[in-house]
């Protein structure tokens, strides 16, 4: 089964590169692309550093009821995001990935690419 969800809420059509944090975010926060974008604009801006940057974007998760967790492989070598979305069926979840970030909803990935093959390194999940 593809687990993989088409989703490119940037308002320019087509757009697909350098907006992944903006477009994971608002994904699992359920905001629009230019609200999620201004208020992790106004984080970057108070911890002064690009909207990007991991700690920025992970401010913002947190501040927003998301807590940070180690990825558990369960021993395989490679753990993939799509192994990860069969293992966490429920839940949201943001996924750092080297270069790229992803959003998991009730087991699928969303995203404007097939990035299921790629490697987390750690989520955030959103507390309940």
């Amino acid at each position: 089964m593809n687990r993989w969800r088409e989703y490119n809420p940037n308002p320019i059509h087509g757009k697909r590169v350098g907006d992944c944090t903006i477009r994971a975010l608002s994904k699992a926060l359920g905001k629009d692309w230019e609200t999620t974008f201004a208020e992790l604009s106004a984080v970057a801006f108070e911890l002064c550093d690009m909207p990007s940057a991991n700690h920025i974007w992970g401010a913002y998760l947190r501040r927003n009821g998301f807590q940070r967790n180690v990825v558990d492989d369960h021993g395989q070598d490679i753990y993939t995001v799509d192994d990860f979305c069969r293992d966490n069926p429920h839940g949201v979840y943001v996924l750092a990935i080297p270069g790229h970030v992803v959003c998991v909803v009730d087991g699928f990935y969303w995203d404007s690419w097939d990035s299921g093959g790629e490697v987390p390194q750690y989520y955030w999940e959103r507390e309940v």
